[in-house]
Order: structure tokens, then sequence, then C-alpha cells
């Protein structure tokens, strides 16, 4: 099995280079994950597939703008990307130019110094003055849209390149299952008796990139910074206990839950749990937690797309991405979503 196997054509025209005009009005392809079976929904009839029991995993980690421009004392432009948070700072940036540990730079007025080169054109900055990195790039960076929509960020992204509950800021790219989730939706989630639990894992830009490599065992995943509250464990553990299915509402919230699932506190844990989730899902593995998956159409080569294949059965997901494409489903952040899961509910009518 190499990286090749997970290619695809993804035509360029299906690219959502835009959020819909009304969050929340996207379509849903429904996969059942033990036959195969595909139907077509939309986001907003999600209760639909789900019953009373059933627990919604959200990621409320906040996208924080991180796109900025300082300038060398040479007058070069150096352009810095701000990384996601771990921990407790967040000052290290991605930059393009030439940088050396001791350069000063000036952005909107603020004078920086490069602490240090951290390889891979990421260095960590600071500010003689106090500034905190995080809020000057909160003040005057701009959203960090990804590079696939081939334009610059907008006045839209600024609202809409982050979901409705996001409230931790951290993350630099969003968590893109849940862009569509409304707070209608949510309400009718939980007159249903669906039940709702948050973590927070900030996501980083090399979240939904390609891989490069072509054998598995020579890609680095990249690690991510995640908090989940004892609140959200019970509540898994509650659920799972009494029938309830587990729905993880995108490939961020999954790899979280899978890689804390794994440690041996999991399940005596008595104050959350953090750590930095490096974990590489693809076909073979055996999911601990998530039973259900809500997720977007994925970049062909990127990890995601290979978690998901690991859960839908990677036939099924091929078909069922043959199948978008030929209904004009929209891809990709701003795209149009799936829901993953085996004996998965019809649409109540």
């Amino acid at each position: 099995m190499n990286v090749s196997d997970y290619d695809y054509a993804l035509p360029e025209g299906m690219i959502a280079r835009y959020p819909p005009a009304e969050r929340g009005t996207t379509r849903l392809l429904v996969l059942d994950s033990k036959s195969g079976a595909i139907q077509h929904s939309r986001y907003a009839a999600l209760a639909g597939f789900l019953r009373e029991g059933d627990l919604l995993v959200l990621n409320d980690s906040r996208v924080v703008r991180a796109r900025m421009f300082a300038i060398k004392p040479t007058g070069a432009s150096i352009e810095l990307m701000l990384l996601e948070k771990h921990g407790s700072a967040q000052d290290l940036v991605l930059y393009r130019g030439r940088l050396k540990a001791g350069d000063r730079l000036v952005a909107h007025g603020c004078d920086l110094i490069v602490e240090a080169l951290a390889g891979q054109g990421v260095a960590r900055i600071s500010s003689p003055d106090g500034f905190e990195i995080r809020q000057l790039f909160e003040q005057h960076a701009a959203m960090p849209i990804p590079p696939y929509l081939k334009r610059e960020a907008e006045e839209v992204d600024a609202e809409r390149y982050q979901t409705v509950f996001a409230r931790n800021p951290g993350s630099v790219a969003a968590p893109t299952a849940s862009l569509n989730m409304t707070g209608t939706l949510l309400a009718e989630l939980s007159a249903k008796g669906v039940g709702t639990a948050s973590l927070t894992l900030h996501v980083g830009l090399g979240t939904f990139l390609p891989i490069r490599a072509e054998r598995f065992e020579d890609h680095l995943m990249h690690r991510e910074y995640y908090e989940i509250p004892h609140e959200t464990i019970a509540a898994i553990l509650r659920a799972k206990a009494t029938g309830g299915r587990v729905v993880a509402v995108g490939t961020t919230v999954t790899r979280t839950l899978e890689h804390a699932a794994s440690l041996q506190e999991w399940d005596t844990c008595q104050h959350g749990l953090t750590g930095e989730a490096d974990i590489f899902i693809y076909p073979g593995y055996r999911f601990r937690v998530i039973d259900l998956l809500l997720t977007n159409f994925h970049a062909p080569r990127s990890t995601v797309l290979m978690l998901t294949a690991a859960f839908a059965g990677k036939e099924y997901l091929n078909a069922a991405y043959r199948e978008a494409i030929s209904e004009n489903y929209r891809f990709l952040s701003y795209g149009d979503s799936m829901l993953v899961g085996s004996h998965i509910l019809p649409v109540a009518t």
C-alpha cells in the first residue's frame, strides 16, 4: 500500500473557493461503511441520521489571524505565517525569505526579534517591547485560508472560516467539517436527545497538505496540541455504556480522541487529558472511540483522506468520491460533507 494509492483526479472547478451564501446549506453524502450504500442529503438534515443517546463531539479551537508581512532593515519583505499553538506560547512562524537568529524585523510599527531558527523554514520570534505575538497577528494579520483556494483572504473569511462555537484561539486552519454547523442544527440535535461535547485541538498547516513521500513509513506526521476536558471523556464513556454512538465532527476530533484513547489514563482520568497528537491513521487501523464520522471531501494524497479511508473502507470511499464527482459535489474546506458509519438511520419522513 503506497501513498499513490490515495491519489485521484480532482477537477479544479469542483473546489469550493468561497463558502455558501448561507451557512449550513451545503450537501451531505451519507455512506454506510458496512454495505457501501450511498444516500444524498443535506448537511442541515443531519439530525435525521442520528438518534437519542448519540454524542456529537466538536473541536472548539478558534482560528487566529496568521498571515502577515514584516520588513528587514535592508527593506526586504518577509512573509510570516503564525503556526498553531502548543502549550501556552504561540510564537513560532513559518517564514518566506532569508532570516537568521538575531535578525530584527518591523511589522505594523512593532519591533520583532528572531530568537532562533527551528529548521524547515520555521523561526521563533519575540517582541522586545513585550507585545504578545499572537495579539500582534490578531490585530494586523489576515485569515490563513488554504492555498488551494488560490485567492487572498477576504472579509467573508473572517466570519466563515470559523465555526459558530469556536472559543479557544490557537488554530491556523479551520476544523472544516464544523464550518456548516449552525445554532439551529445544534438545537435540533439537542431536542432529539443527541448530546454534545467539546475538545480543543489546535489545527496546524500540515493537516491538509499532500504527503510528498511515496511510502507511509517515510512520512513524518505533524504534531498538534490538544486538550480534552474530563466532562467530555465522561460523556463519551457514558454514551458507549448506554448504547449511544460517538459522532466525531471532523478528522481533527478523530485524531484527538484516537490518540488520547491509546493513553493508559483514558479510562481512569479524573482531570482531563492534554497531549500532542501525532497519530497517522490509514487503512488497517482499528478505531477505539468513534462510531460515526462527519467530514469533508479531502484533497488527493492527504493524511485526512487516508484517515477517512481507514474508517469507511478504501473501496467504499473510492466509490463515494466517484459518485460525488459525478453529482457535482463541492470539495475541500468550504465544500460539501460526508457522514460515514455503519447502519446509519435514513432521514425521517
